[in-house]
């Protein structure tokens, strides 16, 4: 398994307790709060879309899960769509990545859409 898809998330489900928190002691003091979050969610109706779209209005980056949306289904269009605008309206980026993931960004973040070393 490569390491994006360890972080995606492959063909199997991941939940909490496939992340590991890691220790950082090891950082410096001086570090600042980071400017932006990395945020793990996901879409099984609109209320998990709300969250999302607080997040990113924050200015935060969030990678969804949307296997739980019945691709067919028209709440699962709704929602992409409201996900889409929310992206567009800060000026952001949004992709789809296979059937499983969304990926939402903020104001001056763009995802690319070649994939790294090709």
């Amino acid at each position: 398994m490569g390491f994006m898809n360890k972080i995606l998330g492959g063909t199997q489900s991941r939940s909490t307790e496939d992340y590991v928190e890691l220790d950082l002691d090891d950082v410096s003091e001086s570090a600042s709060e980071a400017a932006m979050s990395v945020h793990i969610a996901e879409i099984d109706g609109q209320a998990s879309a709300i969250d999302i779209k607080d997040a990113v209005y924050d200015g935060d980056v969030v990678i969804a899960d949307i296997t739980r949306l019945r691709t067919k289904d028209s709440t699962a269009e709704h929602i992409i769509d409201e996900l889409r605008q929310v992206a567009q309206e800060v000026d952001g980026d949004i992709v789809q990545k296979g059937d499983d993931q969304i990926i939402i960004t903020p104001t001056g973040v763009r995802i690319g859409r070649e994939k790294l070393g090709r």
